[in-house]
C-alpha cells in the first residue's frame, strides 16, 4: 500500500501540472511580462502567507498539525522585504488582493481556525512547493530582471534555515506519512489539497487577466 505522502502527490498531481503550466507563470517564467506582473504576483502571496503564518504559533501544540509548524519554513518577513524591494518603503498603502487571493487566503485562514488536518493540506501544498518549484522561478527572476542571487526581490525562495532541502523534504514526508487521521480524514486532505491547489489556479488565472499579452 502507498505511503500517504506519496497518495497525496499522485492524487494532486493534475492540479499541480495545471497550476505550474498557467498561462500567467509560463509567460512570467518565459520573460514576457515584466517586473511589475512579478511585484503584483509577490502581493498576493503576501495575503496567502498572512493567512497561513498569522495563526501559526496557535496550532503549535495542535496534535495534527503541531509538527509541521517549522518557523525556519516561514516566509511572511522574506516577503516584506521582497515587496520593500520592488514597490519602495510604501507597500503596504498600495497592497490589494484579487478576488481570487482573498477567496484562497480566506480558505486558508478557515482551515487554520477550524480544521487542522486541512491547514496541513495547505502548509504541504505552498512549502514544499517552494521549496521545489519555486527554486526555478528565484532563478528565472534573478536572469530576468536582475535581481542579486538569493538577494532582495527573490528573498522569499529562500529558505535560510534549512540547509540541506532534499533532507528536509524527506523528514516533511515522514512526517505526512505519521499524520494522526484515519483513513477518512486522509481522503478530505488529500480533497483540501486538490482544492488548494485549484485556488491557486484561480489566482493564477486572475493575474493572467490583469496582464494580458498583447496579441
Amino acid at each position: 500500500m502507498d505511503s500517504f505522502s506519496t497518495v497525496i502527490r499522485t492524487a494532486s498531481h493534475e492540479q499541480h501540472v495545471e497550476a505550474e503550466t498557467s498561462s500567467f507563470m509560463s509567460d512570467l517564467l518565459g520573460g514576457r511580462l515584466g517586473v511589475d506582473a512579478y511585484a503584483r504576483y509577490t502581493e498576493q502571496l503576501w495575503f496567502v502567507y498572512e493567512a497561513l503564518e498569522s495563526g501559526a504559533d496557535r496550532l503549535a501544540s495542535d496534535p495534527v498539525a503541531g509538527s509541521f509548524i517549522q518557523p525556519e519554513l516561514y516566509r511572511l518577513g522574506a516577503l516584506e522585504r521582497d515587496l520593500e524591494h520592488l514597490r519602495g518603503p510604501g507597500w503596504r498603502t498600495g497592497l490589494s488582493a484579487l478576488p481570487a487571493t482573498r477567496a484562497y487566503a480566506d480558505r486558508v485562514r478557515e482551515c487554520a481556525e477550524r480544521w487542522p488536518a486541512g491547514y496541513i493540506a495547505h502548509h504541504y501544498t505552498r512549502y514544499l512547493g517552494d521549496l521545489s518549484g519555486g527554486q526555478l522561478i528565484r532563478d528565472k527572476a534573478e536572469r530576468t530582471w536582475g535581481f542579486a542571487r538569493k538577494g532582495d526581490g527573490v528573498r522569499f525562495y529562500v529558505f535560510e534555515g534549512i540547509a540541506n532541502p532534499a533532507a528536509f523534504k524527506r523528514g516533511y514526508r515522514e512526517l505526512l506519512d505519521a499524520v494522526r487521521a484515519d483513513d477518512l480524514e486522509k481522503q478530505r486532505i488529500v480533497a483540501e489539497c486538490k482544492r488548494a491547489f485549484a485556488l491557486n489556479t484561480a489566482v493564477f488565472r486572475a493575474l493572467g487577466d490583469e496582464f494580458p499579452l498583447s496579441a
